[in-house]
């Protein structure tokens, strides 16, 4: 076709022409035919015109072109040959250029009918025709009918070439009518089309529907003639037909579905037409073939049965092929009828070119995997619906088994004659193969005595009765064509079948490539449609192919039949559908087995899979003949015995058995589907071994070294087993190959290998069942799982595990030839594995040669001595062989001689020690640094065993000597370990490898500390503390966390939880007749020594590596409390050695006490040995030694965050409280626990240390609850076994520890106070009230709870249970303390208001109203002097704050009188001096009382001063103790100076003043008391001297007399001189009063007494007349 703007020189050139041709027509008819020279010339004139106007000549002509075609179209109606030439040659022309309307066009098609009718130039009419039509579009509609009519009407001639030309050309019209409608579609379209109407479709019509546009229209009239046509109707739109054959219609049709299916597909129109005609049509003529039933009598009927007829079949078949090809989605329903047609074509009673053809569409159909895919999924599927991939399949079978059963109608269907007798012979055959001059055996099947041979080679199978479009006969049928076409289309299935599930599979392949799992992931929708290809087709794919094996007499057919059942055996096990993939590969094994022996051994096998499978084909029922066929099939090429099975019972099989040339073929398919597809075989392998044993064992293969097998030359004797030569030479290739398979098995993935070795071990288990019973085992399992694992040692972690274990059962088998075999494989492959050149080399893979050496140590609970045997051997052999390159197989063989329980026997152990003690004194140094931890862990293991004690205590040693070599080569450790770990398991691990070695130590260690024996815990007690003491230092800060929180606290808690359950009773078992000492003889009192050792460890690692520990984050002050809380638990234990220690810890992690010269690391506690590493190692690290003592220094001085004191502090008042409180009851006195004065002493000397620190914080209630916890500590009785060393004698008498600590304690406390805020100083009251405490306890000894304890001194030696301390000491030291603080405090108001004064003073009450019933003299001498001290100091601050000290002064007075008359005698012994030494201070007290409170009364309260004057009145008259006058005793002890003193005192205030001043009171008060006073004595005097008679009165009564009458003469003085105001009425009385006793003293034979009286009486002169302004008071 030209284009749309043509060339102009072309157009130029047609215009040239046409002027020519006109002309020549014009000549032409110039004569005859006037009318056609006339419209040339017009046309001339007209083409003159055109040429001249338009620049585009074409398209001026176009418009004109009926005007130019007129002349021509005249010129064809002429009948003259030349004249119609010239015109149909013109007309060409014009076509050609595309220069003609539609008009024009009709006007042609016009012409050329007339042309037709007449029979003129048919050649030239169909030429003219083809072109008018294929060039453009200009001819249309009923137009385009026409010209189609006009051919077809030229194909019915009777002249062939026009016949033949009219069939092409035809053909070509209907595809230009189609490729009209593609062109149309590809071009968008504005217009608007009605809408579809189907009902109009039905109806057929001469006219396009209105939903089409006009190419289409022209294209579905068309075709919905020609299906009119071939249905024998008249046709709508091809108007004028008038004959049509069938055959020639069907081919149009196929030829359009054929090559235009997008249109049909696009289009409803169409697509209605091929639901509603094409299909209906198809249907109905199919019909004679589908009811004829060949070799059956014709039913009675009146019309005759119509036979099927070839070309119509044919062609029918060939429209099916393509309806499904193309239109399958659009004609699901019509489809499914097609495809069970085909089917039903296969049955035996159609004819054979039939059942051929069917065959072949079939054959066309499974070659595309697509269709496959589809009829699946749209029937098979599909519920309700026809299963036709099933249905084809079992078709195609049944048709084969048809084959073999009938081959008389199979043979008499191709011609329709019976068949002689003769046919399906084979040729001559002598074993099994052809025989004749240069033959080659042809192939072919034979079965059951039908042979039938094999025409196809595969990969040629093509249609060929389907391409007969020239036959009009049925064509005779190759014999064996039908079978073989049916064979190639189940290989064509199991090719798209695999094709769908595995893509393209490509010969070149590798085997360890198809043994991959690299499946991708199906979807849930693949994988239905995977599963139902399979489960579609598997039982009938199955049973055909397994009758085809079984027939095969051709080597390559049986190939690719085993080909095929590999492939299904492989898709099935891809998708993991065991029970086909099974049924396959139980097929593959009973082909390989001899036939009778196949049925017991497989039955046995898969009896269950058969039972599922209840349609599933077994090879035959007839033994006998089939034997005897199977050899005639196949050469016999062996005879051997069958392998005893234990299914069976002794002596089932007897008889000799056969193997086939084919038994080897199948055998090595057998071999190759394990080989290939191992991946998939999953539980199948378990077939397909149990064949190949049994064929292993028939040739008389036996195992070797290795696991590979070998021909055994003895054949007994009364076995008949024969071996060909051909297959004698052949063994050695089949045990190859058997080797290879298993070698093979490298390529396999790890699940398919774990089936593969689960199958092994199973048929090793079938093995070990019937060793039970004594028959002789197949040793082939144990001899294949031993090659499996050789050559899989490159991935041996995945079959080490499966494999070894299932030896290591062997190894356990009673059958000692089994047991052997389990043995040498075991240690075979531990060695190979070893040996096994591994990348990375093992040596640096732990983890796998971990588990290569695991089966080794699994061994070792075996308890067959040969077992045992070999495994020490073997251990032996690899320490020779890789000791040097172990390196990660040292823990597992550390484990192997690490093995060690309790169970085992002491020899065991000392062997295995022995071991041990070989590694760590010659290994250590190769052993890498990461195992070393093993070692530990190992010796440690030999320390725990109790089976040998001096074994654990060497193991410790061992210990020790491994942390030795640690410290030697730390450096090269560090670097190694380091080196050898990622970032990522440093980050894990959590502190530098080299410190996880040591954690491990101590951690071992510590278990050790906690063992049941005393000796080991002491000695790794000891081991423990001194190798962390030694080389803690080289341990990073963080590891210092651990240290504390996973070996030292755990250890503390374990040790404290089992030393509170130890048994406290005597284990006379366990010490045996050994004697040991009363401080250790129960379990209780050795784990208080553990306890002690722990502890004291504990706090001085604590103490030595304080700097480091303090800055570990956050960690710190939490084990600070943790610490305290267990030194708080085991102080506060009942047992003293405890509690004890867990204060000298205490003290230790305060740093108290601690002696100058111990400056080093804090490793001397009491009770604790000290542990030093050996000489050597100190001069090693000197260095270190000078850091950490340089760190003691530092830590001495270092001040902690104040919550860790006072966490501290809480633990000492927890200690202190719980530790002291009294015990509740007394009923049981031999179970009261009472804290010992150690105890006691150690507890109080920690305070002032810990003081210092807390002090900021220290507050009121902290200082009470201090208080508390001394007073309890002080009244702590001594037990009266210990009392003689703990209590000072009589003599001399000291303060104890505890009560010096106390004081202490009380000192730093005051000096606390003294330099303290404010806010501290409010606590004077409280250390006032506690020092009282302490001193009443001088005079009264405190009780302890309800105990009942003896007073300190009335006991002589221990008769006694508990003995109260002597206090007297203290007490008066607490006096001094008291007085000194009252000195500097009692101006403080705290003091002042809180009463203090008054508290001292009531409480010197105490001793000072005792005096001489004090248990000590001191004690009331020392407190009266403390007394006028503090009143010297405490009077003048009372008189200033008046109202503060109202009640101190009854309490002063009261005191005073219970001093001066005390109620105690002295001691009779007492001597004068002493007497004297006690008057003189009596006398200081009244010096006092004139000195500091008597000045000062007027600011007293008056009952005071009164109770003052009372005394002084009182002590100023001499009272004799006795009426004897003779008593020189009683003289000497009168106080004269005492009486003097107080009368002086009373005197020195009765001087009356000369003004009246503040004083007045207490004169008046004192006058008065001193003439009472004076009056008494006087009248006692004269009394005592009337009675007396001549005796004279002892001389401190007369002395006392002159000094009274002395004294009245001064006051008689004063009283005058005083101003008269200032004397009162009642003294004149007073004094008047007394004249007459003086007058009763003149008879006094004393010089002395008269010479006073004298005095006296004349001071009375003045008083004989009353002065004035007393008389005139008087008289007022």
């Amino acid at each position: 076709m030209m284009s749309g703007h043509p060339n102009p020189t072309m157009a130029k050139k047609l215009l040239d022409s046409l002027q020519t041709d006109l002309r020549t027509l014009s000549s032409e008819s110039r004569r005859k035919h006037p009318n056609v020279k006339e419209a040339s010339e017009q046309v001339q004139l007209r083409l003159r015109t055109i040429s001249s106007k338009n620049e585009d000549i074409i398209s001026g002509l176009v418009p004109a072109s009926a005007e130019i075609v007129h002349p021509f179209v005249l010129g064809c109606e002429t009948k003259n040959s030349k004249i119609i030439q010239l015109c149909l040659m013109t007309v060409q022309r014009l076509i050609s250029h595309e220069a003609l309307s539609m008009t024009a066009a009709n006007s042609v098609i016009q012409m050329l009918w007339q042309l037709m009718e007449a029979g003129t130039e048919e050649l030239k009419l169909l030429q003219t025709a083809i072109l008018l039509i294929t060039t453009n579009s200009v001819v249309q509609h009923e137009s385009l009918a026409k010209a189609l009519v006009l051919c077809f009407r030229l194909h019915f001639t009777k002249d062939s070439t026009t016949i033949n030309t009219a069939a092409a050309i035809i053909k070509q019209l209907v595809s230009n009518v189609f490729e009209r409608v593609a062109v149309e579609d590809r071009v968008q379209s504005q217009e608007q089309r009605s809408p579809l109407n189907t009902e109009e479709l039905k109806v057929g019509s001469r006219n396009a529907p209105k939903s089409l546009r006009p190419c289409a229209g022209d294209a579905y009239l068309l075709f919905q003639d020609l299906c009119q046509l071939v249905n024998a109707d008249q046709p709508f739109w091809l108007v004028g037909m008038t004959e049509m054959t069938r055959t020639f219609g069907l081919e149009l049709l196929e030829a359009v579905l054929t090559s235009f299916p997008t249109i049909f597909l696009q289009h409803q129109e169409f697509s209605f037409l091929l639901k509603e005609r094409v299909c209906p049509l198809v249907i109905k003529l199919f019909s004679p073939s589908l009811k004829y039933r060949q070799g059956l009598p014709a039913p009675p009927s009146p019309v005759p049965a119509e036979k099927p007829y070839f070309p119509i079949v044919m062609r029918l078949l060939r429209i099916v092929s393509a309806l499904i090809k193309h239109f399958y989605k659009l004609l699901m329903t019509e489809c499914e009828i097609f495809l069970s047609l085909l089917v039903k074509f296969l049955e035996p009673e159609k004819p054979m070119w039939q059942r051929c053809l069917s065959l072949e569409v079939l054959h066309k159909l499974s070659m595309q995997p697509d269709l496959v895919k589809s009829f699946c999924q749209s029937y098979d599927m599909k519920q309700h619906s026809t299963k036709i991939f099933r249905d084809m399949v079992n078709g195609l079978g049944a048709f084969i088994q048809s084959q073999f059963m009938n081959p008389t109608i199979s043979q008499a269907a191709q011609t329709g004659i019976k068949a002689p007798d003769t046919q399906g012979t084979p040729p001559a055959m002598v074993g099994g193969l052809p025989v004749g001059g240069g033959v080659t055996p042809q192939p072919a099947f034979m079965y059951r005595g039908t042979w039938i041979p094999l025409v196809i080679v595969s990969g040629q199978a093509r249609s060929l009765y389907l391409e007969m479009l020239d036959k009009v006969e049925p064509p005779s049928i190759v014999d064996g064509y039908g079978l073989s076409l049916a064979f190639h289309c189940l290989v064509e299935v199991v090719t798209s079948v695999q094709h769908l599930l595995q893509g393209e599979v490509k010969e070149d392949q590798k085997i360890d490539e198809q043994n991959t799992s690299g499946q991708r992931v199906l979807s849930d929708e693949e994988r239905g449609l995977h599963e139902e290809l399979i489960n579609s087709s598997w039982c009938g794919m199955l049973a055909a192919m397994s009758l085809l094996l079984d027939a095969s007499t051709d080597e390559s057919a049986t190939q690719a039949i085993l080909k095929s059942l590999q492939t299904f055996a492989n898709l099935c096990g891809v998708l993991q559908m065991n029970v086909p993939r099974d049924a396959f590969i139980t097929a593959l094994c009973k082909a390989s087995l001899p036939p009778h022996y196949t049925l017991t051994i497989l039955n046995s096998q898969s009896n269950a899979q058969a039972a599922q499978r209840g349609h599933y084909r077994t090879s035959s029922q007839d033994l006998p003949a089939l034997g005897l066929e199977a050899v005639e099939r196949s050469q016999v090429v062996a005879v051997g015995t069958p392998l005893p099975t234990a299914s069976l019972p002794a002596g089932a099989h007897t008889g000799p058995v056969m193997l086939t040339a084919k038994n080897i073929q199948c055998m090595r398919a057998l071999l190759s589907v394990a080989h290939c597809h191992g991946g998939i075989l999953g539980t199948a392998w378990h077939l397909v071994l149990t064949t190949l044993q049994h064929l292993v064992w028939i040739l008389g293969l036996k195992p070797s070294s290795g696991g590979s097998l070998k021909v055994t030359q003895q054949i007994s004797e009364g076995s008949n087993a024969v071996i060909t030569t051909a297959v004698m030479a052949d063994l050695p290739v089949l045990s190859a190959m058997l080797s290879r398979l298993f070698e093979s098995s490298q390529y396999l993935d790890d699940v398919a290998l774990h089936h593969l070795i689960d199958a092994l071990c199973k048929l090793s288990a079938e093995a070990m069942e019937l060793a039970y019973s004594n028959r002789e085992p197949s040793l082939f399992a144990v001899a294949k799982l031993l090659e499996t694992g050789l050559v899989n040692l490159a991935r041996v972690e995945v079959l080490w595990r499966p494999v070894t274990a299932h030896l290591l059962e062997v190894c356990q088998h009673p059958h000692q030839g089994m047991r052997c075999w389990g043995a040498e494989a075991v240690t075979s492959l531990v060695r190979a594995a070893l040996e096994h050149g591994y990348d990375p080399p093992l040596q640096s893979n732990l983890k796998l040669q971990m588990s290569i050496l695991a089966p080794l140590q699994e061994l070792s609970n075996i308890l067959q001595a040969d077992i045992r045997q070999r495994q020490l051997e073997c251990v032996l052999q690899i320490l020779h062989n890789n000791g040097d390159t172990l390196l990660h197989g040292w823990p597992l063989m550390l484990g192997v001689i690490g093995a060690v329980n309790n169970n085992q026997g002491e020899k065991l152990i000392q062997t295995a020690f022995q071991s041990l003690q070989l590694v760590v004194t010659d290994f250590l140094p190769i052993i890498p640094c990461m195992y070393l931890q093993v070692c530990v862990e190992v010796a440690a293991k030999f320390g725990l065993q109790n089976q040998e004690l001096n074994i654990s205590l060497t193991a410790i040693g061992l210990l020790w000597n491994v942390a030795d070599f640690f410290y030697q080569n730390r450096q090269r450790i560090h670097t190694d370990l380091d080196k050898d770990m990622t970032d990522t398991e440093k980050k894990r691990l959590g502190m530098p490898a080299f410190d996880a070695l040591w954690m491990c130590l101590f951690m071992k260690l510590g278990q050790l500390c906690v063992d049941e024996r005393p000796a080991v815990r002491k000695s790794a007690g000891q081991t423990l503390f001194s190798t962390i003491s030694a080389h803690g230092g080289l341990l990073h800060k963080e590891t210092w966390k651990r240290v504390l929180w996973q070996v030292l606290f755990p250890l503390l808690e374990k040790v404290q939880k089992l030393s509170s359950t130890a048994s406290s009773v005597k284990d006379e078992a366990a010490t045996g007749n050994i004697l040991i000492h009363h401080s250790r003889d129960t379990a209780e009192k050795q784990w208080a020594e553990t306890r002690v050792l722990t502890l004291a460890g504990v706090a001085r690692t604590f103490n030595s590596k304080r700097k480091t520990l303090q800055t570990i984050a956050g960690d710190f002050p939490r084990a600070w409390s943790l610490l305290l809380e267990y030194i708080e638990f085991s102080a506060l234990c009942l047992n003293a050695e405890v509690s004890l220690a867990a204060l000298k810890s205490f003290q230790e992690i305060l740093q108290i006490n601690r002696d100058p010269r111990d400056k080093g690391d804090g490793s001397i506690v009491d009770g604790l040995p000290s542990m030093a590493p050996p000489m050597e190692e100190i001069i090693n690290r000197s260095e270190q030694t000078k850091v950490q003592e340089g760190e003691g220094h530092v830590s001495q001085d270092m001040d902690y965050d104040p919550s860790l004191w006072t966490t501290a502090w809480k633990v000492w008042l927890n200690i202190g409280t719980n530790a002291t409180k009294p015990p509740e009851t007394t009923h049981r006195p031999e179970k009261v626990y009472v804290p010992s004065q150690p105890f006691l002493t150690a507890l109080i000397q920690t305070f002032p240390s810990l003081f210092e620190h807390i002090k900021v914080r220290f507050v009121g209630a902290d200082l009470q609850k201090l208080c508390t916890v001394l007073r309890r500590a002080l009244t702590v009785p001594v037990h009266g076994d210990a009392s003689p060393f703990i209590i000072p004698s009589y003599p001399d008498v000291t303060i104890t520890p505890l009560q010096e600590a106390t004081l202490q304690s009380m000192e730093a406390l005051i000096q606390a106070i003294h330099s303290g805020p404010e806010s501290m100083q409010s606590m004077y009251p409280e250390i006032f009230h506690q020092l009282l405490t302490f001193i009443e306890y001088g005079v009264r000894v405190p009780k302890y709870g309800q105990l009942d304890a003896k007073a300190f001194g009335s006991v002589k030696g221990p008769q006694v249970d508990w003995v109260t301390m002597n206090f007297v000491p203290f007490a008066e030291k607490s006096v001094v303390l008291t007085v000194d603080l009252y000195r500097s405090t009692a101006k403080h108001p705290a003091v002042v208001d809180t009463q203090i004064l008054q508290n001292i003073i009531k409480t010197f009450r105490l001793p000072l109203g005792y005096k001489y019933n004090c248990p000590s003299p001191t004690t009331w001498t020392l407190v009266i002097h403390s007394l006028l001290t503090i009143l010297n100091v405490g009077l003048s601050v009372a008189r200033k704050h008046e109202a503060a000290f109202q009640s101190m002064w009854p309490e002063l007075a009261h005191t005073l009188e219970e001093f001066l008359f005390s109620k105690s005698t002295s001691p009779p012994t007492m001597s004068v001096e002493d007497f004297q030494k006690d008057e003189a201070i009596d006398c200081k007290v009244i010096q006092m009382i004139r000195d500091d409170i008597l000045p000062y009364a007027g600011t007293m309260p008056k009952d005071f001063v009164k109770r003052i004057m009372k005394l002084l009145n009182r002590g100023s008259i001499h009272a004799t103790t006795s009426d004897n006058f003779i008593d020189t005793d009683s003289s000497r002890k009168l106080r004269e100076e005492f009486a003097k003193t107080c009368f002086e005192t009373l005197l020195q205030f009765s001087f009356i003043s000369q003004t009246k001043s503040e004083e007045g009171t207490i004169t008046k008060l004192a006058v008065l008391s001193l003439l009472q006073r004076c009056q008494d004595v006087v009248k006692k005097y004269v009394e005592d001297e009337r009675l007396s008679g001549k005796c004279p009165l002892p001389r401190p009564r007369l002395a006392e007399m002159a000094s009274v009458l002395k004294a009245i003469t001064t006051l008689l003085v004063s009283l005058k001189k005083a101003p008269p105001a200032n004397v009162e009425l009642s003294v004149w009385k007073q004094v008047i009063q007394l004249y007459p006793y003086l007058v009763d003293c003149t008879t006094s034979s004393s010089p002395n007494v008269c010479r006073a009286l004298k005095d006296a009486l004349h001071q009375y002169r003045a008083l004989l007349v009353p002065p004035m302004s007393t008389a005139l008071n008087g008289t007022s």
